[in-house]
This record gives C-alpha cells, structure tokens and sequence, in this order.
C-alpha cells in the first residue's frame, strides 16, 4: 500500500533536505578553505605577531590574508600581560611584508568567518621573522555595530522630532 504524505508533512522534508543541502556545502566550503590556507607552507614559514584589544570570532587555523590572497593563518592567541590578544600568525617565506604594515580582524560577509587582513605599508624594510606589527584595528562585533546604527537612527529621529516641534 502506498502511504501519502500530507502537504505539510511533504514542506517540513522539503526544508529538512534543503537544510541539511546547506549545512553540506558550508562544511565543504570549510574544509576547501582551510586545506588552500595550509597548503602553502610548502615553500616555509616564518611567524609574525599582532596585538588587539578584541579578536572575536577569529579563531586558530583562520587565515591571513594580503591584498585578499591568503599568506597565512593563525597558529595561536594569548593573552599578553596588558589583557590584549597577541596573534602568532604563520606566513608564507614568499611573502614580504613591510614594516610600517597594518593589520585588522576582518568579516568574510555579514555572518561568515574573521581572518587577519594585512595592510601594506610603504616602508623598504621588511618585517622580519618573529617580527610585531604595531598598528592593529580590532574585530568589529555585529551586535556592536547593529547597536550603533540604531543609536544613530534614534538621535536623527529625536532631532528631527524637535525641529519640528519650533
């Protein structure tokens, strides 16, 4: 005997197929970007630190990333003694970097992974291995961010309010 599903039954497989699509292809996309990011060590590494104030959402083993190619990834984040995060970043032999660098936590869209994007300054001289980067910009959280705008539309909303009360 053939069993009939009924109509929503038939929608909630429907969005469990297309969910369970999703999930799929994010772990994919995960592993392919985290096996490009190691595999170019093949030419050897050399470490780098960065200290920021907030490192949220980035993680060990995301990437480095110059002119947005990858050059690296992160091997570990500690707490240094002044409370900030100090990044140890592992970066390609190939790849110079200028002293006078900067580097920023950065989002891969509005709800996807951190990395660390590097800056490239215009000095000659180059970082060497186990070498700081002194100018850092910190993660920029969502919540933070979201907060912001609406604080912003609030004020702008108050001001118009009262300019036309006079």
């Amino acid at each position: 005997m053939e069993e009939k599903y009924t109509k929503e039954e038939m929608k909630t497989i429907r969005i469990g197929i297309i969910s369970l699509m999703v999930i799929l292809i994010g772990v994919f996309i995960t592993i392919s970007h985290n096996a490009s990011i190691k595999g170019q060590g093949d030419g050897g590494t050399y470490n780098i630190y960065a200290s920021f104030g907030r490192t949220d959402g980035l993680n060990v083993g995301d990437a480095v990333r110059l002119s947005g190619v990858n050059i690296g990834r992160v091997t570990s984040a500690e707490l240094d003694k002044d409370f900030r995060t100090k990044l140890t970043m592992e970066i390609g032999k190939e790849y110079k970097i200028p002293e006078d660098s900067s580097a920023s936590i950065v989002s891969f869209g509005l709800i996807g992974g951190k990395y660390v994007e590097i800056d490239v300054g215009g000095a000659e001289d180059y970082l060497q291995p186990n070498g700081n980067i002194g100018f850092t910009q910190d993660a920029m959280v969502l919540e933070e961010l979201l907060d912001r705008i609406i604080s912003l539309g609030k004020s702008k909303k108050s001001n118009q309010a009262s300019e036309d009360k006079q």
